[in-house]
């Protein structure tokens, strides 16, 4: 039975301008609810988050300017745009990086409560390099791929820390407006804190992967099998982990990358079948989209169970698609 629908845009804008203006209409207010809600009101100040964006991220500063314009110089909304000590948020995810023949891939389950998801496909230019990625925090990104050849994913790192940092949509923003490798890629996330845990899988048009675990509170770890679910190591969380099947799901991608029988499009369709592909609605925990981002072909594949949609960055469309979720 469908018990919700939502609507997936594709939105193509090479500079901030009437396009985002619309979205942060769109989705400001609720934004707004969940920041001033997990304290935003409390954290630091709007210098000290200006502060912290120009030291540690100082090319997306004229792009954060013109998003406070764009955002009439709301100073709430500046804040929250820094990117820089947001509430804690929690997100699923399953993501695996590889290289065949078949060319180069990366897979993920994005899994969340559906009415938090922004559901908007950006293709933009904000700092001269195309970038096509899933909206996110406004100014920031889930998943996504820049015409260089970088494609990366993030999912949460299953841990209750939180400490001085940024989000990490604005991170992966951040990465695929600057990075053309993976190895570029993954000094700059070994440079710039993070508040909370996370896992940050990528690949490049070369076919170098690599899984990062980034935390605010130890050493960045960078790992070489480029698959990950919603722990570090070891399960930290473990009613998350229960709730989450994170080892389960983690299980499933590491014999997903032994198959050497499928190609990358059967390994794709995997995503969308249990354990990787997550019902529980209800509870805030379902799969709101699978993409299959081919950065070697500038590409991207969003599916779901009942049906696919397919972007890149030589022939972008400016489209809708509706999709409905089930209760199981």
């Amino acid at each position: 039975m469908r018990v919700l629908q939502q609507t997936f845009r594709a939105i193509a804008e090479p500079r901030p301008g009437g396009r985002w203006q619309a979205e942060f209409r769109r989705l400001w207010p609720g934004y707004r609810r969940w920041f001033l809600r997990g304290g935003g009101h409390r954290g630091p100040s709007l210098a000290e988050s200006e502060r912290a964006l120009r030291r540690h991220m100082p090319e997306f500063v004229p792009v954060w300017e013109r998003l406070v314009e764009l955002a009439a110089g709301d100073a709430l909304a500046a804040r929250f745009l820094t990117g820089w000590c947001p509430p804690r948020y929690l997100v699923g995810c399953s993501q695996a990086a590889w290289a065949g023949p078949d060319g180069v891939w990366l897979v993920r389950n994005y899994d969340l409560d559906p009415s938090l998801n922004e559901a908007t496909l950006w293709h933009t230019r904000w700092l001269g390099r195309e970038v096509l990625g899933m909206g996110e925090c406004l100014a920031g990104l889930s998943d996504g791929l820049n015409n260089a050849g970088l494609a990366v994913s993030l999912a949460f790192g299953g841990r209750r820390v939180v400490g001085t940092g940024f989000g990490i949509p604005l991170v992966l923003r951040y990465v695929l407006e600057v990075a053309a490798s993976t190895r570029e890629a993954v000094a700059i996330l070994t440079r710039v804190p993070v508040h909370m845990a996370y896992n940050v899988t990528l690949i490049d048009a070369g076919g170098e992967a690599r899984t990062v675990y980034l935390a605010p509170d130890r050493p960045t770890e960078v790992a070489t099998v480029a698959i990950a679910t919603n722990h570090q190591g070891g399960v930290d969380w473990p009613d998350l982990a229960h709730l989450s099947r994170t080892e389960e799901r983690h299980a499933a991608l590491r014999a997903l990358l032994a198959d050497a029988a499928h190609d990358g499009s059967a390994r794709a369709a995997r995503f969308l079948a249990p354990p990787l592909y997550a019902t529980d609605f209800a509870r805030g925990f379902g799969t709101v989209y699978t993409a299959a981002w081919r950065p070697d072909a500038g590409a991207v594949t969003l599916a779901w169970p009942d049906g696919s949609w397919r972007q890149d960055l030589r022939a972008f469309r400016e489209e809708t698609r509706v999709v409905g979720y089930g209760a199981h």
